[in-house]
């Protein structure tokens, strides 16, 4: 493959500064470097995505919260966009690893790896910087337990709901604008309540679903990233709520339907925009939904799923638009998709 399609961090650790050894263990790998990675002991992931294209490479893959059996040797971990989340990582991976286990972290320059070394300064950890190149940095230090007073599961609360929160998760900590406008609009939909079946589809923190467990509904969420359906599930018990919560890509595992699929579905992949997720939601939608079923999607207003909606549904309406946000509502699945 042309190297030009090798994401930075991949050609920065090409250059083999690492000084890991064969069983180390590659964390929180972004889906743009899940196919170039170097074969070590072993990957841990939370993002199924991610997780199946490192499957695809024949890499072992460990997905979810729970931490690896195997390749405890050391570490490299990908340091994320959100620096809360990196401080856990680093925090978790301090009390995994064996002490004295090496660590490296690497990241690009925009992405927050320059605020590494203070960070590992203020820990208590060493630092040693083993490459820069791409704008990117290498860096190295040891584990061993340290309280880096990393952002753990919280609490906050919003309709009149308990929300639980994690740095990994979408809206941390707050009520998504766009979200919010959706869930006022829903009320307006079905002022007796939501009778049926409800998918939640990129549940994150849950508000989604609280929401439609409150209105009737039966309900099922899904996300594709393990944090978000912890997340969810602790949502639904800290409000003495029922559902059934999953780890999935969009639709893909979905086999049942439902009367009413709602989404705030994800567009960013890294700085990137990737509306892929959304147009798959959309195109599976269809096959998912019961006979008088529709499908709900809250999305910026610059993002082009208009045209999508209307090969896959007879009738699509906007329900609401402020500038920032608008509202679809698809119902009535076309037999043949439009080309």
């Amino acid at each position: 493959m042309a190297s030009h399609t090798i994401p930075p961090v991949c050609q920065l650790l090409e250059r083999g500064a690492s000084q890991l050894d064969s069983n180390a263990c590659q964390v929180a790998v972004p889906l743009a470097a899940a196919a170039f990675l170097p074969h070590l002991g072993g990957v841990w992931v939370t993002d199924l995505a991610v997780a199946k294209v490192l499957e695809q490479h024949g890499q072992q893959v460990q997905l979810g919260l729970a931490a690896p059996a195997q390749c405890s040797d050391g570490a490299l971990l990908f340091w994320p966009k959100s620096h809360a989340l990196g401080l856990w990582w680093l925090q978790t991976l301090c009390h995994w690893l064996p002490e004295g286990a090496p660590i490296e972290i690497v990241g690009e320059h925009q992405g927050g790896i320059k605020r590494v070394p203070k960070v590992l300064e203020e820990a208590g950890l060493d630092c040693a910087r083993l490459d820069n190149a791409r704008r990117c940095s290498l860096f190295a230090t040891h584990a061993k337990p340290v309280d880096i007073a990393a952002p753990e599961w919280g609490e906050y609360s919003a309709l009149e709901l308990k929300l639980a929160t994690h740095p990994g998760v979408f809206a941390n900590g707050r009520l998504d604008a766009g979200t919010d406008m959706l869930l006022t609009r829903l009320a307006q939909e079905f002022p007796k309540g939501v009778s049926g079946s409800a998918l939640d589809v990129g549940c994150g923190d849950g508000i989604i679903s609280l929401w439609l467990a409150r209105a009737g509904a039966e309900v099922t969420a899904l996300d594709v990233d393990a944090f978000a359906v912890e997340t969810t599930r602790r949502s639904l018990a800290l409000n003495g709520m029922e559902g059934s919560v999953a780890i999935g890509d969009m639709l893909e595992e979905v086999a049942e339907s439902f009367d009413v699929i709602v989404s705030n579905p994800p567009f960013h992949q890294a700085r990137d925009v990737d509306i892929g997720p959304a147009r798959r939601l959309i195109e599976q939608a269809p096959s998912r939904l019961r006979p008088g079923g529709k499908l709900y999607i809250v999305a910026n207003v610059f993002l082009p799923y208009r045209a999508a909606l209307e090969a896959c549904f007879e009738r699509v309406d906007t329900l609401e638009e402020d500038g920032r946000y608008r509202i679809y509502r698809a119902s009535s699945p076309r037999r043949t998709r439009k080309r």
